[in-house]
């Protein structure tokens, strides 16, 4: 079984990969839907102002937070090699730092940049606010799930 301060970096990782992989899934089922339900100049207000927001420190921090913590984990498994859940603390890692973070860079952004740059109330807005909101939400929901998986392979590392 991992111990000491191996033990507390992996349980970290754990609750990192979980608050993500929640705050992820609230928007997968329900923030995303509801956005989609208002007017797409009010849904593309909302989400702009989401995303302002969402670059705060608060959020910055449990999103960043695990990331570095994942990418920690990884560099001291494979110093290390434990005896036992190598291959979890592995996986749980790749999955958060590329099914998470990676997805939120190559895929998220870009498209809330391309929000971000539009009036809410002109055409273009209007045009392109489902495209938006099925693309991101389809985005959303690969994060979710590699969030989920990742703490569930930390979660089986410890066990």
């Amino acid at each position: 079984m991992i111990e000491g301060p191996y033990f507390v970096l992996t349980m970290v990782g754990v609750l990192g990969t979980g608050l993500v992989a929640g705050a992820f899934c609230a928007f997968s089922t329900f923030v995303m839907r509801g956005l989609a339900a208002l007017p797409p100049a009010q849904g593309v207000a909302a989400m702009q102002a989401i995303n302002v927001t969402a670059l705060m420190p608060a959020f910055m921090l449990v999103f960043l937070g695990p990331t570095v913590v994942c990418a920690v984990i990884a560099v001291v498994t494979f110093v290390l090699w434990p005896d036992e859940g190598t291959v979890e603390l592995l996986v749980g890692s790749a999955l958060y730092l590329f099914g998470c973070f990676g997805v939120t860079i190559a895929a998220n952004v870009p498209r809330n940049n391309k929000l971000a740059g539009m009036d809410p109330g002109s055409q273009e807005a209007i045009v392109y606010w489902p495209t938006y909101v099925s693309e991101w939400s389809r985005w959303n929901h690969i994060r979710t799930v590699a969030a989920s998986a990742g703490t569930i392979s930390y979660v089986l590392a410890l066990t």
